[in-house]
């Protein structure tokens, strides 16, 4: 568990610019921004990064293709980024391209104190390239004489170039993983680090290209562009005001709490991150979480495969929560998520229609058939079932939160809807409609209005982070209209409603969808 200080910065990698996000793409940073929110919600000052890696050859490559200089095309991409990101509603506090000044200055910097420190030496490299993944790879280490990563064509390429010195720091490397296994989550990714990179023999970086010009000059050899790796990874504290005139930001916020990965560029943010990291003397992320990704029933999302799913496509034909809570609901961080037309529909009919937006109908439904309205007030005397009601509610907001602290967002939500289930099943058990017929239930009816409601409250505040809307929607249909009852500061407190009114007519906030003609809408589009 990290130390909880009163700060939260989190980051996403800074994206690559080369075409249009895909819900796996979008996942990472939905991810990044629902646990902010979660932070921010319990009173912790939040900072979240995000941005785009601009560049290096792949990006030069396109560039030319499309009649444009590097610099069109990656303000271009990143114009489009944050155009995605605002229709996500994703509340980042800093966007930074690296291309930017405040960026390569002190990327300049940090080489030039590397090599002042012997980290880096020059030398001449040989070895197969991929251009998409910006990797050098070994003979070994290439798969079938592809990318292991990426599985494309690979160049044999040979120039001068500057190293970073890798083997200086394995030692100190292992024995970091060793005494802070809250590093790396899931833990499996750091054994994969030691058993397929550093056992059998950490090669040097090349830190260094001479045979393009689209990337950050080396000041002291100014025919070499600092490699993208060394260039990107960078972005985490030079964001922050690292080495700058300016450090309030980096005194804040660093070390970073969370950093988000996903498992393709996972060896570059558990080896050469906190290595670099290392070799400057600063502390080290908290935590890194890699996560795994979106597939489809047919591999990766790929455009030739007539399998890519957009993230607009969905927002606009099914709202922005219930995309943003199947990214985070189907996809657990420890392995790979899938995506259906069919699982999707089936958790919009399911989880959101019949279980949510059901559950706040009938309750607001009865509130004003049985108490006009009005919130009947807390007795302060629970009867049993009552009793176990509220116990459970507390209970899952426990799991809730030992879910989350830990990362696993997709067993939070579970959480969450374990308790609408019960809470719906409270309705069955208590059957108000049978309490209305007697005088003598009065108090029972009373008190089960009173827990429907305030329930319905505990459910807004915990989906809050994943579904602000949806959250905001209950709020307003049950009659919560006081910010303080709408924070983690009370969310376990059960007496807290005075005079709440409902809305006259409760409306739902999901309506059932007709899953034949979904399921083809959605198939069809991903052929496009």
């Amino acid at each position: 568990m990290r130390d909880l200080n009163n700060k939260f910065y989190v980051t996403t990698p800074i994206y690559y610019p080369s075409g249009k996000f895909h819900i796996g793409t979008a996942y990472t940073t939905v991810l990044a921004d629902s646990i902010k929110r979660y932070h921010k919600l319990k009173g912790e000052d939040t900072y979240m990064l995000t941005g785009t890696d601009e560049h290096g050859q792949k990006i030069q490559e396109v560039a030319q293709k499309n009649g444009e200089t590097p610099k069109e095309y990656v303000d271009k991409m990143a114009a489009a980024a944050k155009e995605l990101w605002t229709k996500m509603d994703i509340k980042y506090d800093d966007f930074i391209q690296t291309t930017e000044i405040r960026h390569e200055k002190i990327v300049q910097k940090i080489f030039d104190r590397f090599m002042e420190q012997g980290d880096i030496y020059k030398g001449e490299y040989e070895g197969w390239y991929c251009v998409p993944c910006e990797t050098y790879f070994t003979e070994t280490q290439l798969v079938d004489g592809k990318c292991p990563d990426c599985g494309r064509e690979v160049k044999l390429m040979k120039e001068e170039s500057y190293f970073f010195n890798m083997k200086k720091y394995t030692d100190r490397l292992l024995k970091y993983y060793d005494e802070h296994p809250e590093f790396v989550k899931p833990d499996y990714r750091k054994n994969e680090m030691i058993n397929n990179f550093i056992k059998p023999g950490l090669e040097d970086l090349c830190v260094t290209r001479t045979s393009f010009d689209w990337g950050i000059k080396v000041l002291k050899d100014p025919k070499h562009v600092i490699y993208v790796w060394l260039d990107a990874l960078t972005n985490y504290i030079t964001a922050l005001g690292y080495l700058s005139d300016d450090y309030t930001l980096f005194k804040k916020y660093w070390p970073a709490d969370l950093q988000i990965v996903g498992k393709d560029i996972a060896r570059f943010h558990l080896i050469y991150w906190p290595i670099f990291l290392m070799a400057l003397d600063l502390p080290l992320p908290k935590t890194i979480l890699v996560h795994n990704w979106i597939m489809m029933k047919d591999g990766k999302m790929s455009k030739s495969k007539g399998n890519v799913i957009y993230p607009e496509t969905l927002i606009e034909r099914y709202g922005l929560d219930a995309t943003r809570y199947f990214l985070l609901r189907e996809m657990p961080v420890s392995q790979d998520g899938l995506f259906t037309p069919e699982a999707f529909i089936e958790r919009y009919n399911f989880d959101l229609c019949n279980d949510l937006s059901n559950l706040l109908n009938r309750t607001v439904s009865m509130v004003n058939k049985y108490f006009e309205g009005n919130v009947p007030k807390y007795n302060g005397h629970p009867n049993e079932v009552d009793k176990q009601f509220e116990e459970f509610t507390i209970g899952q907001i426990d799991k809730f939160e030992e879910k989350l602290n830990e990362y696993e967002i997709a067993n939070a939500l579970q959480e969450i809807w374990n308790l609408i289930s019960r809470t719906n099943k409270y309705i069955d058990e208590t059957m108000p409609w049978a309490l209305a017929k007697e005088d003598e239930n009065k108090e029972k009816l009373e008190s089960c209005m009173y827990h429907l409601i305030e329930n319905l409250r505990k459910i807004a505040i915990l989906i809050k982070p994943f579904m602000n809307d949806t959250a905001e929607n209950i709020f307003r249909q049950i009659g919560i209209k006081e910010n303080a009852l709408k924070t983690w500061n009370n969310i376990k407190d059960y007496n807290k409603l005075e005079n709440i009114k409902v809305i006259e007519k409760g409306e739902p906030i999901f309506m059932r969808l007709n899953v034949e003609e979904e399921v083809e809408y959605l198939k069809n589009i991903m052929k496009k």
